[in-house]
């Protein structure tokens, strides 16, 4: 038999289309799938061997301390200069950092991560009523929500929340409260630090806000629940986000990994420690000065499930155009290196990747 023709049964034999359907359709999501008794996952979450990473990276043999920038931002009136300087820093070559003593008291975030925990562990019935993929109704729970694109999905589920237009009442009251008042500290947090990046650029504090990059906030919170194939799977495939930029909660489990050059380095988990990254969206109106890096999510080999909780700042006005700040423009020496856009046309762009892992969106907009 030809290798075409072994292709054609082995096709004929596994209707993949059918199966995502199949498993969309009962509304399981993983956790739900796990909880059936599976010993082995499907094969559409299956991942190519060249796109899985090794046990163990070069950088972490060798380097014990190759890890993303950490930054104190207490006391933040009298070490300000300092702040923005390390801030700016990070942005420039990880397009990652960590900041503590950033005032969101720790008990708000271990009970917004214990109420996503508990909202993705109710019964399969309750959580069923609640999946769609639905972008209009301001909030959405569903496994992997660019599900039918990519070559192979990811070991995760994911509550998804508009933050600026989300009616409260229509939000499980397990986990309602806990994260609008976590979403309350991070906005102000993420007003502190969108102050910095302007200043890091040389730019009014005011800017990126003035620009509505503050209106627009969407939550996402992942419950990646036990994976019995972790070494054939990510938990999220490798991305980087359409946002100005994202902060980001996580539990102890660990996971996350960012791109460093040519290196894959974990972002270890910090007790009230929260990621800051930098999207998209401000490496373009940087004009490449900031860096929206690739990351990804490993499969979870523990029993216990990994929680994460995500806040993507991104522009509200969708008429106004965005690309590279003229501030940060001068011929010959800094030409733009972007063309300008709108939100609707930044959407569609990404609606048509998702997470392909392959280049950035950026790329899209490259003159």
């Amino acid at each position: 038999m030809t290798t075409a023709a072994l292709g054609s049964v082995v096709e004929e034999i596994y209707d993949r289309s059918k199966e995502i359907q199949d498993f969309d359709d009962s509304k399981l999501g993983v956790k739900g799938l796990l909880d059936s008794g599976i010993t082995s996952i499907p094969q559409f979450f299956v991942h190519p061997p060249e796109s899985l990473p090794c046990n163990t990276t070069t950088s972490s043999l060798l380097i014990p301390s190759y890890e993303i920038p950490t930054v104190d931002l207490y006391p933040i009136n009298t070490h300000r200069s300092l702040i923005v300087d390390q801030i700016k820093e990070a942005s420039c070559t990880w397009g990652f950092f960590r900041v503590i003593n950033h005032d969101v008291p720790l008990d708000v975030l271990n009970r917004a991560i214990l109420s996503v925990k508990a909202f993705n562990e109710q019964p399969n019935d309750v959580k069923a009523n609640y999946y769609c993929r639905e972008n209009d109704r301001g909030m959405t729970f569903a496994s992997n929500f660019d599900l039918f694109q990519p070559k192979a999905a990811g070991w995760k589920d994911t509550l998804k929340m508009g933050m600026d237009r989300l009616d409260s009442s229509k939000v499980p009251e397990i986990l309602r409260s806990e994260l609008f008042e976590l979403d309350r500290h991070i906005t102000r947090l993420g007003e502190t630090i969108m102050e910095i990046l302007c200043e890091g650029l040389g730019l009014e504090r005011e800017r990126l806000k003035n620009m509505t990059c503050f209106g627009g906030r969407r939550l996402a919170g992942h419950y990646y629940p036990y994976c019995p194939d972790p070494n054939r799977t990510l938990g999220a495939n490798c991305h980087t986000d359409l946002s100005v930029f994202t902060v980001l909660l996580q539990d102890q489990i660990g996971g996350l990994q960012v791109k460093h050059g040519e290196d894959w380095v974990d972002v270890k988990p910090l007790d009230g420690a929260l990621v800051i990254n930098i999207g998209d969206i401000l490496q373009i109106m940087s004009n490449d000065k900031y860096r929206s890096v690739e990351h990804r999510v490993l499969a979870n080999s523990r029993r216990e499930p990994r929680i994460s909780i995500a806040i993507f700042f991104k522009p509200s006005h969708k008429e106004i155009l965005y690309g590279p700040l003229p501030e940060l423009i001068t011929h010959p020496q800094k030409p733009a290196l972007y063309k300008k856009f709108k939100l609707e046309e930044l959407m569609m762009k990404f609606r048509l990747k998702r997470l392909d892992g392959k280049s950035s969106l950026v790329d899209y907009f490259l003159l």
